[in-house]
Parts: structure tokens; sequence; C-alpha cells
């Protein structure tokens, strides 16, 4: 992980280079491939500290049964791990940490990784329902006291990619259920949903 030289105008900046870039983002859409051949929807991610992959997640949610286990959750329960068997401190560990994921993170992820002070976000296409690194709302970087802290988002690499595999996701049917009942009152049917998605 590289950083800056720090200046007058502040603290160096911490962030990957590009070869570390494409390296873990193979490794997220690796995770993301896995989740989609179980059932869940293809998002893969990875926390990297220290050139070490600290913790990895895909969704969990239709295998758990959870609609918290989103890949980015599941990633940070294997850092805090991580650190207890490491006897490391999650805070100095959090702080020079990347994570790497193929959907931008929701709103409950991004405020789940700003209470950690994750400083860096990397992340393939946007999720503008319910994107938390500024597509929905900007958790990333708004002005919220006692928050932990804001984190630098490097978005858009390989977008198309992770769509495609989202689009893949949203054709299939739902294992756990009946597509037409899954559909709250104001909602499309999932067959609407996908038109829509694909004329995106």
């Amino acid at each position: 992980m590289a950083t800056g030289e720090s200046s007058d105008a502040g603290p160096a900046r911490f962030g990957p280079t590009e070869e570390e870039l494409g390296r873990w983002m193979d490794s997220a859409f690796h995770v993301a491939g896995d989740a989609l051949e179980n059932g869940e929807v293809p998002v893969g991610c990875l926390l990297v500290y220290d050139d070490e992959v600290v913790g990895k997640g895909r969704n969990e949610v239709n295998e758990s049964k959870n609609a918290t286990r989103h890949a980015e959750m599941v990633a940070l329960d294997q850092l805090l791990a991580w650190c207890r068997r490491s006897g490391l401190d999650v805070g100095r560990v959090s702080r020079r940490t990347a994570l790497y994921v193929t959907v931008e993170p929701c709103i409950m992820c991004a405020a789940a990784l700003r209470f950690l002070n994750i400083p860096v976000v990397v992340y393939g296409c946007r999720n503008e329902r319910f994107g938390g690194c500024g597509s929905a709302l900007d958790v990333s970087s708004a002005d919220l006291p006692q928050t932990g802290t804001s984190f630098q988002c490097v978005s858009g690499h390989r977008a198309e990619e992770a769509v495609e595999m989202l689009k893949t996701f949203y054709k299939q049917e739902n294992p756990n259920g009946d597509q037409k009942q899954l559909c709250l009152p104001h909602e499309p049917s999932p067959d609407k949903r996908v038109q829509t998605l694909l004329a995106t």
C-alpha cells in the first residue's frame, strides 16, 4: 500500500498502487463469482492490510437468512478475528487497511467502514438504490461527528463487469421464495426490475 509524501497541506495520503488495485480487485471479483455460484447477490470484497488479506467476504444473506450478512460485514468480522488472533490493535490496523469490493457499499456497510476508520474503499459499480459512498447517501465523506473518519472512494474499477454479474443474478429465480411475494406493493415485479436493470 503506497503512501504519498507528507506536505505542509497535511498528512500523507494512503491508497493503493495501480498494481495493487488490479490484483486485489481480481480477487474480489473471484469472490463475487463464488457468491453468484452459491445463489447470493454477486458482491465480493477483500480487506487488505500491509499487503495481506485480513478479511474476505461475499454476500451470505440467502445462506444465513440474515439481511445484514453483506460481503463487507463478513469481511469486517474476519478482520476483527484476525486482529484478536494476531494480538494487534483493531484501530491501528483499520487505519492502514483498504477495502476492495465489486459494488459500492450500502449505507449500512459504509457506516461500519467509517466507524472502523477504514481510509480507502475501492469499488466497481455504483449502488444507485442503497449506495453509501454517494450514490444514495454519502456516508463516506459527510460531516458526521463522532462516527469515525471519512474515507476516500476509488470508484468505477471494472464497473461494467460488476453490473453484468448483477444482471446475471437478477435474471435467476430466488431459491428462498416466490419472487412475486417478495415485492412490496409499491415495488415493480421481479420481471420489471430486471427490465429496468437491463435498460441501464
